[in-house]
């Protein structure tokens, strides 16, 4: 494999997918559950997502080197555009054509789902374009939120409420309340991730400018944080199973209290690049999470 080629998969960060996979699946269970699932739908939903996770991920890349927060010193990966990998005219460019792929997959997604003619065409479509911008905006352009510890709060919002809710939404052209409880449990657990990422690079971050929450607050509250983050997202998950409870296979996802557990121990005894390990720990947890929710919910209904 090509040096170039390496840079771009490095670029495109892969180990971050299984976040965007763990929120489509879990609005695909509850529509499962619910007896309302289409494959092609959940598939362009999958591959929107993919898109658009890519996107941030490129355009991360590019504005934290913009704004200087990938510098000599910076704990975390090698960033493609910091090292000279990628030039910044070609990873802007690359920006921009994930960026117009991600719209068109996106619009074939909301054509096959809920079609042209419907109010919730334009609603999505809304919603599709403000991700896409939010995605873009995090690090990148003259005020990215993720500099003054918005980032947070968009993760919960676009990996959970948006991403859970709007998949079942396209998959079952109707929402419900309760999905919240799930959703948020995804976007928590993907908060967490972020999390780690940004204890691990809390020094490098303070010399960028870069005001995370582990800036703003201090490691030792960040550590309590992170604890936060995973109980209140399995308590959740908890709080839904108890609401719809029938069955004890409702429970398989309490199999992976282990390795949330594991995940919090880490951040409490490790610093720095020893961090780096468990964001993919937690985001593959946090897909497993899911594949046990969502199959202890179809098992116990049948």
């Amino acid at each position: 494999m090509s040096q170039s080629i390496k840079a771009w998969i490095s670029a495109a960060r892969p180990r971050t997918l299984p976040l965007a996979a763990a929120s489509i699946s879990m609005g695909g269970f509850l529509a499962a559950f619910d007896g309302m699932f289409n494959w092609t739908v959940f598939f362009l939903t999958l591959l929107t997502t993919f898109l658009l996770q890519i996107m941030s991920n490129l355009a991360n890349d590019y504005g934290d080197y913009q704004h200087g927060a990938d510098h000599a010193g910076r704990v975390g990966p090698v960033r493609m555009v910091q090292s000279g990998s990628i030039s910044v005219e070609r990873m802007r460019g690359a920006i921009i054509v994930v960026g117009i792929t991600t719209l068109l997959t996106g619009t074939w997604l909301l054509v096959s789902s809920v079609g042209v003619n419907s109010a919730s065409f334009y609603i999505m479509l809304t919603l599709g374009l403000v991700s896409m911008a939010a995605a873009v905006n995090y690090t990148a352009g003259n005020k990215p939120y993720g500099y003054r510890g918005w980032g947070d709060l968009a993760v919960v919002v676009f990996f959970g409420l948006i991403a859970v809710s709007g998949t079942y939404f396209l998959l079952t052209s109707r929402f419900r309340w309760d999905i919240l409880l799930p959703a948020f449990s995804c976007g928590l657990f993907a908060t967490a991730v972020l999390n780690v990422n940004n204890i691990r690079d809390i020094n490098s971050d303070v010399k960028a400018g870069k005001l995370s929450i582990p800036v703003r607050i201090g490691r030792k509250m960040a550590i309590k944080y992170h604890w936060v983050l995973l109980i209140a997202g399995l308590a959740c998950s908890i709080i839904y199973v108890w609401l719809h409870y029938t069955s004890a296979w409702q429970w398989m996802f309490l199999l992976m209290l282990p390795m949330l557990c594991l995940n919090g121990r880490a951040v409490t005894k490790k610093s720095g690049q020893e961090l780096d390990p468990y964001l993919k720990q937690m985001a593959i947890t946090t897909l497993l999470y899911v594949l046990t929710f969502g199959i202890g919910m179809l098992v116990a209904g049948c």
